[in-house]
């Protein structure tokens, strides 16, 4: 399998800061290093099958790295896009990363992905741990999955939704879209001038959203546009923020999108 070359740097950096930041508490007991070679040897040793895959990895002493990663049998022939979906707040759920039936397999079945979950317990997404896990494990599965690099996109829900606009702003190297859904992001900088992403998004929000109102996504959609950003808005009559499985027919409608206009 290829290497993801444009993150492998990136991730041993943040790897390497991580580690040499948490040291133990316990100076009798200290927690044994972990290199990126062992992580990596966790990750083959999950012998992952085509199909669902719950699993965790051990990252560093006591706080794992709790994912779904979902396999298509089309993996063994040919190289797959990655979805990197992330969940809404979920007070520290368990299963939070589990909930993909919802609308990310059905909503995505059509470029037939593999599907990667991470749990991100009771934190944003840019938090520090958060940022880690989400680097390392593109890194994992871009090695040793068979992943198209060039199809490589982040979705989410709510919370997960304002990650999916962090992660295409802040990190466009890695990821072809953003699929944000039912979301709240604000793309003014701190002197109210419009902000550009250069990675393409295809926006869906709830017309009936009750916790982010539709008009306020609207303007910022708008003057994220306004900078040259490529965003395209799916307002979804009726919908409101808490039936996130109801959301399947526009992320179809996304996944349509990327394959005939950002992948064409």
């Amino acid at each position: 399998m290829k290497k993801f070359k444009l993150l492998t740097p990136l991730f041993i950096l943040l790897f390497t800061v991580v580690l040499t930041s948490c040291s133990s508490d316990d100076d009798e007991n200290p927690e044994p290093d972990r290199t990126l070679e062992d992580i990596e040897a966790d990750y083959q040793a999950l012998n992952l099958s085509a199909g669902t895959n719950d699993v965790s990895i051990d990252n560093r002493g006591g706080n794992p790295w709790n994912f779904r990663i979902i396999i298509p049998e089309s993996e063994a022939n040919s190289p797959r896009p990655l979805v990197l979906t992330l969940h809404g707040a979920s007070g520290g759920d368990q299963n939070a990363h589990k909930y993909t039936d919802c609308y990310a397999e059905e909503g995505f079945a059509e470029i037939d992905p593999i599907i990667l979950s991470p749990n991100g317990g009771i934190d944003l997404w840019d938090d520090p741990f958060n940022q880690d896990m989400i680097l390392g494990l593109l890194y994992l599965v871009n090695k040793f999955q068979n992943v198209d690099d060039s199809k490589v996109v982040v979705t989410g829900y709510s919370n997960g939704g304002n990650g999916a606009w962090k992660y295409a702003e802040t990190t466009p190297g890695l990821f072809s879209a953003a699929i944000p859904i039912a979301s709240s992001y604000n793309t003014y900088n701190t002197v109210g001038d419009p902000r550009l992403i250069d990675v393409p998004l295809y926006v869906i929000h709830g017309e009936e959203d009750e916790l982010f109102p539709v008009e306020q996504t609207e303007e910022w959609v708008e003057a994220t546009r306004s900078a040259g950003t490529d965003v395209t808005l799916e307002v979804v009559p009726e919908l409101t923020h808490y039936n996130p499985c109801e959301y399947t027919p526009p992320v179809k409608n996304a996944a349509k999108w990327l394959r005939e206009e950002v992948w064409n």
